[in-house]
């Protein structure tokens, strides 16, 4: 015997078995029982709410010899031919396929014979808004006027695509999306029927991915059933047959993005790839990870709205304080943004890589929430006594890295030829070792590294912090990583024996090194210079 997939195993058979669509249910059972059956009907709703097998289980209803509270019995000859496909009380056309006006004028032709047995003859027309103008037109009068023992029921996923003239002789009824824990049950009271082994979490990751949709839900099921056939089902199965990612990678790459770590970002969606998670379902599942972050910044109450783990509420939380609210939601706008850009791009990776980058370098764009986010950076920095780039003039730059005044009283020929050394004096002994020995100490480093490396500024921080400015957001992105930045300190001890604080930036869009930071490669060269002057001037 064949194999019939669950949700054809499983299909409702009674108004009792449908879940999730009971205000639809309760109005059609009370309109059987009070013999108030209408004439047309519209169901409209998204892909695997029970359109169509709610429409069926009406036919059966309204033909049945033996109804229970308005339900069908499902035992007598009637229903029995119905739930089989012989019934030729019940006509199911598929619009999609049957759209021409030829088609609508041969159920208009048929319409005129009444049923050999039963009371009603059915017309079940599905995907409605496929049919053409002129198809619709030769519709109509037969739907508003047709013999008292015919009933059509309209069946759309695109109701807005119908014409009104149809619409305003029907009764509509919408179907809602099936909500995740009715899914869940339904999933949960299916599997003890079939005695397979299901974890808990599982079934409500299944249940969450297919969107409200009970037929989704059973067939995503099934294909993870079948591929770890006879073995227990567990979340961590679901999420490799699906190309998912699980929650608690989501925590991660927030946190490096917040950290404004491209590579280790960029490295987290590499091993995502590795591991054959889907691009485009990582995009829609962080969108929708930064989306319940935001909620839960938003109020106090919105555990049920979420509708997650306890674990995973409590790690939402944690990072509901380390996030601002208007960062969060320029995240959801740049992903929103892929999302619909990734849909039709042949290179997802790429996209995805770029956002990445976005999220982390707001300097790259210049509307208002990455402005905002930038100050907020700034004020950050300021909050934890970074010192700060100070653009202007040669003075400024002197005061900032805690060199002393020149004397405004001097000569300016004098204050200018003293203000170096000063500068000089600032730069710690170990600092100007490197400085003085950075050629050999890119030379031995690996090649990547070497390469970015050759273009970079030298500057300082603080009192003794060695800052490496590289002009390019890509080089800056390999450099500023912990194997380049430890790989680099070792070759640094090795080559001047000191070991030196190292911090990697990026040159602000639009300004150069000059302006901005105090250049050591021509500090440490005029030292020298200035050195080998004064001895010339003793031996004379």
């Amino acid at each position: 015997m064949s194999y019939t997939a669950l949700y054809r195993k499983f299909r409702p058979q009674r108004f009792e078995d449908v879940r999730g669509q009971e205000h639809i249910v309760t109005t059609l059972k009370n309109q059987i029982q009070a013999e108030r059956v209408g004439h047309a009907y519209l169901f409209c709703g998204t892909r695997g709410t029970g359109k169509t097998s709610i429409a069926k289980i009406f036919a059966k209803a309204i033909n049945c010899e033996h109804p229970v509270d308005g339900s069908p019995c499902g035992e007598c000859s009637s229903c029995k031919a119905i739930a089989a496909g012989n019934s030729m009380n019940v006509i199911e056309i598929d619009a999609a396929s049957n759209n021409g006006v030829e088609n609508i004028r041969e159920i208009r032709e048929e319409v005129a014979y009444s049923p050999t047995e039963g009371r009603y003859k059915v017309y079940i027309i599905d995907e409605v808004h496929m049919l053409s103008i002129g198809a619709f037109n030769a519709l109509l009068k037969t739907l508003e006027e047709p013999p008292s023992y015919v009933v059509f029921i309209l069946a759309t996923t695109e109701s807005h695509k119908i014409p009104v003239t149809i619409l305003s002789r029907c009764q509509r009824y919408d179907f809602r999306r099936i909500t995740i824990g009715t899914i869940t049950e339904r999933l949960t009271e299916l599997m003890t029927q079939e005695q397979v082994e299901v974890e808990e979490r599982a079934i409500r990751y299944i249940a969450k991915a297919a969107d409200g949709s009970m037929r989704d839900a059973l067939s995503l099921l099934d294909q993870c059933i079948a591929f770890y056939l006879g073995e227990k089902l567990t979340y961590d199965h679901v999420l490799d047959v699906l190309g998912a990612v699980d929650t608690e990678v989501f925590s991660r790459m927030l946190r490096k993005i917040m950290k404004r770590d491209i590579s280790g970002a960029i490295a987290l969606l590499e091993e995502l790839i590795i591991h054959g998670r889907e691009p485009g379902q990582f995009v829609i599942d962080f969108t929708w990870y930064l989306r319940n972050l935001l909620l839960l910044q938003s109020s106090d109450n919105m555990e049920e709205v979420l509708d997650i783990s306890s674990e995973n509420l409590l790690l939402l939380k944690e990072e509901s304080q380390m996030i601002e609210a208007e960062q969060c939601i320029r995240y959801i706008r740049i992903f929103s943004e892929l999302s619909n850009q990734i849909r039709y791009g042949a290179q997802k990776r790429v996209l995805i890589e770029i956002a990445l980058i976005k999220l982390c370098r707001p300097q790259m764009e210049r509307d208002y929430d990455s402005l905002a986010e930038r100050i907020a950076q700034l004020e950050q920095k300021m909050e934890a006594g970074i010192p700060l780039q100070v653009q202007g003039s040669q003075d400024g730059g002197a005061q900032a890295y805690g060199t002393q005044n020149y004397d405004r009283s001097q000569p300016i020929e004098d204050s200018q030829q003293e203000r170096p050394r000063q500068l000089q004096k600032a730069v710690p002994e170990d600092v100007k070792q490197v400085v003085k020995n950075w050629h050999g100490i890119i030379e031995g480093l690996s090649g990547g590294l070497k390469n970015y490396l050759k273009s970079a500024h030298l500057s300082l921080a603080g009192e003794d912090q060695l800052v490496i400015v590289l002009e390019d957001e890509v080089a800056e992105s390999f450099v500023n990583s912990e194997t380049h930045i430890q790989e680099l300190k070792d070759q640094i001890a090795g080559k001047t024996g000191k070991e030196v604080e190292i911090k990697i930036q990026g040159m602000e869009r639009g300004g150069s090194f000059e302006e901005s930071y105090v250049d050591l490669g021509k500090l440490i060269n005029m030292e020298i210079t200035i050195e080998e002057d004064e001895m010339e001037d003793q031996i004379e």
